[in-house]
């Protein structure tokens, strides 16, 4: 009897440790707030992450009582939300360009000469390589000319990009290097004459005259590169980028660096419009591992609407020659192109600006695409469509990938270039979002900054961080908050076949959270900007944490 009572008690201690025994996970996340953005808009309080991946998500109690960890992250009743996609953006370029001499947020001419001269104090070189200026910042809002650098450098070889990367301002020397006359015919391109001599300004393909003779970069200067704009995402709290042209040499540097550890950032590949990139990858299709995807080549159709290389319908309102910019190539090329995306099986994503480019490009896709399809091709920028062509994105499944900031940076002088009526055609976010559900939301930096959060204010808000117009600029054109933030999520996984991983806070994604000291969907418009990232997390491992 007594050996009976011995079993019985032996057996009630085993069902209770059996009964309470924890499963493992490798972090746990509790006391939060997490917005999951599922389709629900519910929040939970706590997850379970495992081998990078979320394994559940529910109450605090629920989570604390099933799963033990030696790794117990305390939120602090912050705010989780999936990690923020920038769906365009120059990755490499930006890593490079702070490398260069920063011209960014110059307000004259004088402006960015002292910046080259403290430049090249701490950092000398051979040539004097920089970008970011912007004449539509300054007092005289005209193009600068190579006169104005010769005074002070005519021996050493200087080129100024402009903000968009659609200009640039070469000096004397910089032209006897590359050989350049200054009445060249480039398709697509422009030397910009006044007075029948070559001021130094190329547009577009004509910046490839002096491009040639530049030095090249370094794979150390290419790593260094990656490593800094990598850190500066992150305290931004992005945690996927989508770097909108590299080369193949550059898609394998990434992949060596990533499988190494050495870099955490995920990728989406968009690659050059390259005859290298063509023959490499055409042939050996797609390529995808846990933190790299390869799959879409990224096209130029025009040029910027600040450059004037924009292409139009009708002649810029501010030009007095009949301008209305330009092709970069023909399209029979573009029209071939597009053949050989299709028949590969590659994305392809173009950069449009002007009306007339948006529409060459729009029927170009709907004459290969033929119709609904699942091939998620983009028009990256999208930001002047006729109201003619807008329905070919909708009947064609065209995804437009979309810069709100582009608005908010444009607005002080976009009219000038536009007229009055034309203006109301130009950065219209909620027509676009109207076609397909949905809009794939970056920054195109370096172009503009490459904070997240300026992009959820200008999709939303629709003014300049000073408040700028009072009403919004065209804010009948804003998106939601719900949908801003779905455009920096779930609707730029899908424009990058990744929303089965990636988008939401769902059982079996992988675990890519940022970590914010306020809720998006609540806070005021006017302290959207104060929003601070607290810790951005990839795959399950915190990468960046706020100490301030």
């Amino acid at each position: 009897m007594k050996l009976k009572w011995l079993f019985f008690f032996l057996g009630l201690l085993l069902f209770h440790a059996c009964a309470f025994k924890h499963e493992l996970a490798d972090v746990i996340i509790h006391n939060a707030q997490i917005h999951a953005l599922d389709g629900t808009m519910k929040t939970y309080d706590a997850m379970a992450i495992r081998d990078g991946r979320i394994i559940e998500i529910g109450p605090e109690r629920q989570i604390l009582n099933k799963y033990k960890s030696e790794n117990v992250v305390d939120i602090q009743k912050q705010h989780v939300y999936p990690g923020l996609i920038d769906a365009h953006c120059h990755f490499l370029g930006y890593g490079l360009g702070l490398q260069e001499v920063d011209l960014a947020g110059t307000k004259s001419w004088d402006d960015v000469m002292i910046r080259i001269e403290n430049h090249q104090k701490d950092y000398p070189s051979e040539w004097i390589i920089g970008r970011g200026w912007d004449q539509n910042d300054w007092e005289e809002q005209v193009f600068p000319s190579r006169f104005m650098i010769d005074s002070v450098y005519p021996n050493v070889p200087v080129v100024l990009s402009r903000i968009d990367g659609h200009a640039a301002l070469i000096n004397s020397e910089a032209m006897r290097r590359g050989g350049i006359i200054g009445n060249e015919q480039v398709l697509g391109g422009e030397l910009i004459q006044e007075q029948g001599a070559f001021t130094g300004m190329l547009i577009d393909n004509a910046i490839d005259l002096v491009r040639k003779v530049m030095p090249q970069r370094t794979r150390a200067d290419k790593i260094r590169a990656l490593k800094e704009a990598e850190a500066k995402c992150l305290a931004v709290g992005l945690t996927t980028v989508d770097d909108a042209g590299l080369d193949k040499s550059d898609v394998e540097l990434i992949d060596e660096l990533q499988k190494s550890g050495e870099l955490k950032m995920r990728i989406y590949a968009m690659l050059s419009d390259t005859e290298e990139n063509k023959d490499h990858f055409l042939k050996s299709g797609p390529y995808i591992t846990d933190r790299l995807s390869v799959r879409a080549f990224k096209f130029y159709s025009d040029g910027a609407l600040g450059s004037r290389g924009a292409f139009l319908i009708e002649p810029y309102s501010d030009r007095e020659d009949g301008h209305s910019g330009f092709l970069l190539n023909t399209t029979e090329y573009f029209q071939d192109a597009a053949q050989k995306m299709y028949d590969a099986g590659f994305q392809m994503n173009t950069h449009c600006i002007g009306d007339k480019a948006n529409r060459e490009l729009l029927h170009i896709y709907a004459s290969v695409l033929g119709g609904a399809n699942d091939r998620r091709w983009r028009i990256e920028h999208a930001q002047i469509v006729d109201r003619a062509d807008i329905h070919l994105f909708g009947e064609n499944a065209v995804i437009p990938s979309i810069q709100p900031t582009h608005a908010t940076s444009d607005m002080y002088w976009a009219e000038y270039r536009l007229g009055r009526n034309r203006i109301r055609r130009a950065y219209a976010w909620k027509e676009l979002r109207e076609q397909l559900g949905m809009v794939a939301l970056g920054t195109d930096f370096p172009v503009e900054g490459i904070n997240p959060l300026a992009t959820f204010y200008a999709a939303v808000v629709r003014k300049d961080a000073k408040g700028y117009p009072a009403g919004g600029f065209q804010p009948d054109n804003a998106l939601t908050r719900e949908e801003a933030l779905n455009g920096m999520t779930l609707w730029a996984a899908v424009s990058n076949f990744e929303e089965e991983q990636k988008g939401t806070i769902e059982v079996g994604k992988v675990a890519d959270f940022v970590v914010l000291d306020r809720d998006l969907m609540v806070v005021s418009d006017e302290d959207i900007l104060q929003t601070k990232v607290m810790q951005t997390w990839i795959g399950g491992e915190m990468l960046y944490q706020n100490m301030e």
